[in-house]
């Protein structure tokens, strides 16, 4: 099962630094949040990637393209006129990441429907390159296999920042609407499982992903929510961003299930 993350948009209220790189490149840890994220799936055995790029794609790009040599010890040696390296540590990731053009101004839903030719006919994993959670991706993918709908999301409990949910009695997705100030309703919290017919609805770049596909997929009664009780935050602003550093510098990260 694939794992498309959607990594290209503009990360404007989070400015302080996505003016020099795209948000998911921006690290924690002293590694983007977008490696954590690959990491975290990773964990569960699912290990090839689509990224789904944009604004300032290339640093992406790049990062891949030297990965080999930030997860190694290197001696450069210049002595006696040369130029040879070593490379001493030859660990790396059991990935296979595909970094897609789609788009600097597509919105979600085009990203996703741009990398159809990347995906097989089975189910694959979408999320959010910007958002950290200790979900359960084993019991997801049970749970979305257990109903046969098109479409599973993680919802989570998560203040009066974003859109909230209906849900019914089933875990089925009845509605979406904005945020109120009593809300207190389950939110989009990413980490989905997504038939390739939901491709289906969305009809071009300018199709927002959690807006018609999302609502027009609850409305037929082909959404369900996967209930996540545990760790989800994403990182929204420069103050979620440093939320996220101290709690990883703490040691004890919910989302870090990899040994070092």
């Amino acid at each position: 099962m694939k794992v498309v993350i959607l990594a290209g948009g503009f990360g404007t209220r989070i400015s302080e630094e996505s003016h020099l790189k795209p948000k998911p490149m921006i690290e924690v840890g002293g590694m983007p949040i977008l490696w954590h994220i690959m990491k975290y799936y990773s964990s569960y055995g699912f290990n090839e990637f689509i990224i789904c790029c944009g604004y300032k794609q290339q640093i992406i790009k790049d990062f891949f393209s030297n990965y080999f040599l930030h997860a190694s010890d290197v001696t450069f040696d210049f002595t006696n006129s040369t130029n040879k390296m070593k490379v001493h540590k030859t660990y790396t990731e059991q990935w296979k990441v595909t970094v897609a053009d789609t788009g600097l101004n597509t919105m979600t839903g085009g990203r996703i429907k741009r990398i159809k030719k990347y995906l097989d006919d089975e189910p694959f994993l979408m999320t959010y390159g910007d958002g950290l959670s200790n979900v359960n991706i084993d019991e997801l993918v049970k749970f979305h296999k257990s109903h046969g709908k098109l479409a599973t999301m993680t919802v989570v409990n998560a203040g009066q920042r974003f859109g909230v949910i209906g849900l019914g009695k089933d875990n089925s997705v009845s509605s979406f609407r904005e945020k109120r100030d009593v809300d207190g309703n389950p939110i989009n919290g990413g980490f989905m499982v997504l038939d390739p017919k939901v491709l289906d609805y969305i009809e071009g770049d300018n199709i927002s992903f959690e807006r018609y596909p999302l609502e027009k997929l609850a409305d037929e009664g082909q959404l369900m929510a996967f209930r996540h009780s545990g760790f989800w935050q994403c990182m929204d602003m420069q103050k979620d961003k440093d939320n996220l550093e101290k709690i990883w510098n703490s040691g004890d990260a919910p989302w870090k299930r990899w040994e070092d």
